[in-house]
Protein backbone atom coordinates (compact mmCIF):
# COMPACT_ATOMS: atom_id res chain seq x y z
CA UNK A 1 0.00 0.00 0.00
CA UNK A 2 1.15 3.44 -0.91
CA UNK A 3 2.43 5.27 2.24
CA UNK A 4 2.55 8.93 1.35
CA UNK A 5 2.80 10.59 5.17
CA UNK A 6 6.22 8.46 4.87
CA UNK A 7 9.38 10.48 4.10
CA UNK A 8 11.76 8.26 2.66
CA UNK A 9 15.67 9.48 2.57
CA UNK A 10 17.83 9.40 -0.30
CA UNK A 11 20.07 6.81 0.71
CA UNK A 12 18.11 4.49 2.28
CA UNK A 13 17.40 1.18 1.02
CA UNK A 14 14.32 -0.16 0.10
CA UNK A 15 12.59 -2.94 -1.60
CA UNK A 16 9.22 -1.86 -3.58
CA UNK A 17 6.78 -5.01 -4.47
CA UNK A 18 3.92 -3.58 -6.69
CA UNK A 19 1.07 -5.61 -7.41
CA UNK A 20 -1.18 -5.60 -10.75
CA UNK A 21 -4.74 -7.52 -10.01
CA UNK A 22 -5.64 -9.53 -12.95
CA UNK A 23 -9.03 -12.04 -13.01
CA UNK A 24 -7.47 -15.22 -11.95
CA UNK A 25 -4.23 -14.10 -10.59
CA UNK A 26 -1.96 -11.46 -9.66
CA UNK A 27 1.53 -10.38 -10.80
CA UNK A 28 4.22 -9.22 -8.57
CA UNK A 29 7.33 -7.13 -9.12
CA UNK A 30 9.56 -6.41 -6.39
CA UNK A 31 12.76 -3.98 -6.93
CA UNK A 32 15.72 -3.40 -4.71
CA UNK A 33 17.48 -0.62 -3.85
CA UNK A 34 18.79 2.40 -2.64
CA UNK A 35 16.47 5.96 -2.67
CA UNK A 36 17.16 8.70 -5.41
CA UNK A 37 14.04 11.02 -4.96
CA UNK A 38 10.26 10.70 -3.17
CA UNK A 39 8.02 13.70 -4.22
CA UNK A 40 4.27 14.09 -5.42
CA UNK A 41 4.48 14.71 -9.29
CA UNK A 42 1.33 15.24 -11.44
CA UNK A 43 0.65 13.58 -14.57
CA UNK A 44 -1.05 14.86 -17.82
CA UNK A 45 -4.10 13.28 -16.82
CA UNK A 46 -7.07 15.78 -15.55
CA UNK A 47 -8.65 15.21 -12.14
CA UNK A 48 -11.59 17.63 -11.36
CA UNK A 49 -10.87 19.00 -8.11
CA UNK A 50 -7.76 17.97 -7.28
CA UNK A 51 -4.41 20.25 -7.02
CA UNK A 52 -4.16 22.11 -9.97
CA UNK A 53 -6.97 19.91 -11.43
CA UNK A 54 -4.03 17.78 -12.61
CA UNK A 55 -4.00 13.88 -11.04
CA UNK A 56 -0.86 13.98 -8.96
CA UNK A 57 0.94 10.69 -7.86
CA UNK A 58 3.49 9.53 -5.36
CA UNK A 59 6.77 8.93 -7.27
CA UNK A 60 10.03 7.02 -5.74
CA UNK A 61 13.14 6.70 -7.59
CA UNK A 62 15.07 4.14 -6.77
CA UNK A 63 18.60 3.15 -7.87
CA UNK A 64 19.50 -0.68 -8.04
CA UNK A 65 22.51 -2.01 -6.91
CA UNK A 66 23.71 -2.43 -11.09
CA UNK A 67 22.84 1.51 -11.07
CA UNK A 68 19.80 0.78 -13.03
CA UNK A 69 17.37 4.17 -12.12
CA UNK A 70 13.54 2.56 -11.44
CA UNK A 71 10.85 5.11 -10.87
CA UNK A 72 7.63 3.72 -8.86
CA UNK A 73 4.32 5.28 -9.20
CA UNK A 74 3.04 4.12 -5.84
CA UNK A 75 -0.60 3.30 -5.24
CA UNK A 76 -3.08 1.06 -2.98
CA UNK A 77 -1.64 -1.75 -4.24
CA UNK A 78 2.17 -1.07 -3.76
CA UNK A 79 4.07 -2.11 -0.52
CA UNK A 80 7.55 -0.62 0.51
CA UNK A 81 9.79 -1.89 2.63
CA UNK A 82 12.16 0.22 4.46
CA UNK A 83 15.58 -2.13 4.72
Amino acid sequence: MSQTATAYKVGQRVAVTQQIPRLQATWNTTVEGTVESFEQRKTGSWYAGAKDDRLWLDRLVIRKDDGEIVVCNLDQFTRVEVK
